[in-house]
Order: structure tokens, then C-alpha cells, then sequence
């Protein structure tokens, strides 16, 4: 197990609870950011998604995403726009984001996070 996990978690977010019950079911030194209090600056998410295996856009919360004024229409075209979109709006940030040993992932569907746990020992 790594030192410790850090948390992006929404502590209203059922998916999110889910995944920080898992971390401590495991005893995993937990660093919990609540990312609507505290949102991630412009490098931070860059870090973030560069760990991660897949696009930026993954990182989006689309359905909320596409109730921004002007909706899908205006939705970014590029890894730039769609950090800089998250920047300006955090709420839009999927949750929960698990990051450990220089990866990342986004805990959806809550059976990722014991897989990623697991992944971290081996």
C-alpha cells in the first residue's frame, strides 16, 4: 500500500463516500480534498490528468457539463480548454479521483477503487 491515497471527494456524492468507506475499510492513509471547497488550480489538474489513462474530458462531469449556458454546443474541443472549464467551474470535476504512486483514476464504478488498491501492492 502506498504512503498515503489522496481523496478528490464530494462528500455529497454517493460514489465518493463509497470509495473513502473502501479506503478506510483497507486502513489506507487517506488524504481527503474536498474539491469544491478547496478546487485544484490549473497545474494541479494537469498533474491529475496526466495520471490518469485517458482523455482530459474523462475528468468531466458531461450531463452537468452540457447545462452550462450554451450547453453542448460550446463544450471545449481540447486538453487546455477542458482543464481551463474545470478551473472555472469545479463542481463540473468527476468524482471521486483516487491518485497513489504517480497514477490516477477516477473511482467509477465504485469496484475500480479495491482493483486500483490491489494494483498498488503488486
Amino acid at each position: 500500500m502506498p504512503q498515503t491515497v489522496t481523496l478528490y471527494h464530494n462528500p455529497r456524492c454517493s460514489k465518493s463516500r463509497a470509495a473513502l468507506a473502501l479506503l478506510q475499510e483497507r486502513s489506507a492513509s487517506v488524504e481527503v480534498i474536498d474539491y469544491q471547497k478547496n478546487p485544484a488550480d490549473l497545474s494541479t489538474l494537469a498533474a491529475i490528468a496526466r495520471q490518469l489513462d485517458g482523455p482530459v474530458s474523462d475528468m468531466v462531469r458531461m450531463k452537468d457539463a452540457q447545462q452550462l449556458p450554451g450547453g453542448r454546443k460550446y463544450l471545449p474541443d481540447d486538453d487546455d480548454a477542458w482543464l481551463k472549464l474545470l478551473v472555472a467551474y469545479p463542481a463540473l470535476l468527476e468524482r471521486p479521483i483516487l491518485i497513489a504512486d504517480a497514477r490516477a483514476i477516477i473511482g467509477r464504478p465504485t469496484e475500480r477503487v479495491p482493483e486500483f488498491l490491489d494494483s498498488l501492492t503488486s
